[in-house]
């Protein structure tokens, strides 16, 4: 049985930056300690579990299944603290009203589910009027009032001028890829190596526009196999390995529905990430439950 009083917050945290970034060196960065500190962490972790959280891989390292299951776990720990701490910045337990709200496909399934769970624990009289709609529809509606706020990757909105802002996330993109395929051999990947490959490519929120800047920017065009607005079915055919697709940790999942692993790793070359912000209509005075919501995202993403 592990021993969960022998675990810390700190270590927690460590682990979390070394998931999330796949390399220990750069979750050290991220939570300013020196590397191996985050590696006697992980490894004490494993120690307590009597698991491996993580295959070391010539490149960094890569969540075990085992890996997988302790992160929900870690970061549900840690996000529970933040809002214990958190909850004195916000505007009172006793506010009603209702905030609306658009948001896109990926938004709306990788991002906010567990993010509207946290806010009804702490604003149970808040109604959110809740759309699904696409980025364009979602701008056009802030402009025209009839949202307060929208959910949108920001890093694609061309007009950004028109709105305030607030970057909520910027999720790293990596290369998706099955163990077996010949990429995963590689000491080092970049978009060279990956255009001479077949690729599968994401229509989903704008996916295919994303895509273009950043190969485009290099001067080079992937082998597209297989366009698909499903991410299940993408994740299907590179669990299988008749592909591979460069898409943000925000929508990665390790296991396809046939329970097939998908790896992740870092690519060579400079890829911009995928930022997921806040927007609304900079002359329009927000609701008090429209603010709270507000508050609330900006901090549970930032802090």
């Amino acid at each position: 049985m592990a021993r969960t009083r022998d675990i810390s917050l700190r270590q927690l945290r460590y682990f979390v930056a070394a998931a999330d970034e796949g390399q220990f060196s750069l979750a050290a960065l991220r939570v300013h300690v020196s590397q191996s500190a985050v590696t006697a962490a992980v490894m004490h972790l494993e120690d307590v579990m009597g698991v491996s959280l993580f295959d070391r891989l010539p490149y960094g390292v890569a969540l075990t299944a085992e890996g997988h299951k302790f992160l929900q776990h870690a970061r549900h720990v840690l996000e529970t603290l933040q809002d214990a701490l958190s909850e004195p910045l916000f505007l009172g337990h006793g506010l009603r009203g209702s905030v609306r709200v658009g948001a896109s496909y990926t938004v709306l399934g990788y991002f906010l589910p567990s993010l509207l769970a946290r806010f009804k624990r702490s604003y149970p009289q808040i109604e959110i009027d809740l759309l699904d709609l696409d980025r364009t529809n979602i701008e056009s509606a802030v402009v025209q009032g009839t949202l307060d706020l929208g959910l949108v990757i920001v890093s694609n909105t061309h007009n950004l001028e028109l709105f305030e802002h607030q970057v909520l996330i910027r999720s790293p993109r990596r290369l998706w890829l099955s163990s077996q395929h010949p990429l995963a051999s590689e000491a080092s990947v970049g978009l060279g190596d990956v255009a001479e490959h077949a690729y599968i490519l994401a229509t989903v929120d704008e996916g295919e526009l994303s895509t273009a800047r950043y190969w485009q920017e290099k001067g080079l065009h992937p082998r597209v196999a297989f366009r698909t607005s499903s991410m299940e079915a993408l994740r299907g055919v590179v669990a299988h390995g008749f592909g591979v697709t460069i898409l943000s940790d925000m929508l990665y999942r390790a296991w396809s529905l046939e329970g097939k692993k998908i790896d992740i790793r870092p690519l060579a070359d400079a890829i911009p990430p995928m930022e997921l912000g806040l927007i609304w209509h900079p002359q329009e005075t927000l609701s008090g439950a429209a603010q709270a919501f507000r508050q609330f995202l900006i901090t549970a993403c930032t802090r």
